[in-house]
This record gives structure tokens, sequence and C-alpha cells, in this order.
């Protein structure tokens, strides 16, 4: 089985800075999220979906200043993540059905994942449930250009959710090596072996298309 591109990560310093920047950057107000009690983060997502990249969405993500500490260290390297400059692209998230074989082979071309744990959050629908695969240090490999694996239960965010008027274009990622991307079996991106941002994704947006870059 391949994987797809489920959504990616901004991080901001809070989700009214980074619903702030998604207005003035994208032209769109993120919809609702929910919070995540295990790792003390919550979220603001909506919908890129294309025909590039179906099921894709967009997750704005803060530590919950209201959740007690997190007893590990949370994912897409939060703890470590400086923000000073405002919200930004940190990450890319691919969805499988067959997490445990897209990790063991991750493990096999020498990059660890993490191991994978089981999540869920409750929404005004119902609750969603995943499994994803986070390292204990939360550490992202490859200047963040290793996907996070994700393995959603019944259920997708995207289900629920409206077009929002931005669609993802396209996705280049740089510094990932051919036998990672053989690992995830991954489809839909595109490798770059120049000097450059880890992640670049290209939006279409009510403001125009435009590219946001990881460092």
């Amino acid at each position: 089985m391949s994987s797809s591109v489920d959504h990616l990560v901004v991080a901001a310093q809070s989700l009214a800075q980074g619903t702030q920047w998604c207005e003035a950057m994208l032209g769109v107000t993120p919809g609702p999220g929910g919070k995540h009690p295990m790792m003390g983060t919550h979220n603001r997502l909506f919908s890129i979906a294309s025909d590039r990249f179906p099921q894709a969405y967009f997750e704005i993500i803060a530590i919950d200043p209201q959740a007690p500490a997190a007893a590990r260290a949370r994912w897409f390297g939060l703890d470590a993540i400086d923000l000073g400059a405002g919200p930004r692209l940190v990450h890319v998230v691919a969805r499988t059905r067959d997490i445990d074989a897209r990790c063991a082979a991750l493990r096999a071309a020498g990059l660890d994942p993490g191991p994978v744990i089981a999540a869920s959050r409750d929404t005004p629908q119902g609750r969603l449930a995943w499994r994803i695969a986070v390292r204990d240090d939360g550490r992202l490999l490859c200047g963040g250009a290793l996907p996070t694996l994700i393995e959603w239960d019944d259920t997708h965010p995207c289900d629920s959710m409206p077009a929002s008027g931005v669609a993802l274009h396209a996705i280049t990622l740089r510094g990932l090596a051919r036998a990672a991307l053989q690992g995830l079996a991954l489809q839909g991106v595109e490798l770059a072996a120049a000097a450059g941002p880890a992640i670049s994704a290209t939006l279409d947006t009510p403001r125009g298309r435009l590219t946001l870059h990881s460092l």
C-alpha cells in the first residue's frame, strides 16, 4: 500500500495568532479543531483538498496554555520550535492504511520514525481516532522533510469539512533520501536535490497562488 499527503502543519504561538496569520496570508478563517490531551496541544483546521491531494487539510497547531504540562515530548518538534517570527510551516503528515509496515520500511532504510501510538479527540460529529508514529524525543527527521505517518480509524477529519476556497497544488521535499521515499511509498510529492527549505507547499487561495516554506 502507498501513502498520501494527509495534512500540512503550521505551528503558532497561539491559535489566535495562527488564525490572524491565516486570514492575512491565505484569505480564509480556519474552521474549528480540538484539543489533544496527551500532547497538551490544540488546533484549528480547514480543507485544502484538490484533485491531486484528495482528503488533504491544513492544521494550525499551538501549545494549549490551559492544558497540564505534557508528560512527554510534543509532536512535530513543538517544544523546540522558535515562533518568535510568527507562525510557520513545520511539517507534512502522510496518511496510510498500513502504518506498521511503512514504519518497518523506514527503519530498514535507517530512519526511526518512533513508536506508533494511539490518539483521539472528541468533535461535535463524534470521536476522531488515529494511530500515529511519534518519536519519544519529538524530533523531526531529515530537517522535517520526512513526513509523519498517520493511520485514521473509520472517520477522517475531511469527512465533515466544507470546501474552504484553498487547495493544495504541489509539495516539494528536500533532503529526503530516495530510500526513505520508497519506504513511505508516498504519492504526489516532488523531491528536490538543491539546497533550500525542507518543505515547500504551493496553495491556490482567494489571494492567489502562493508557496509556504519551512526552514
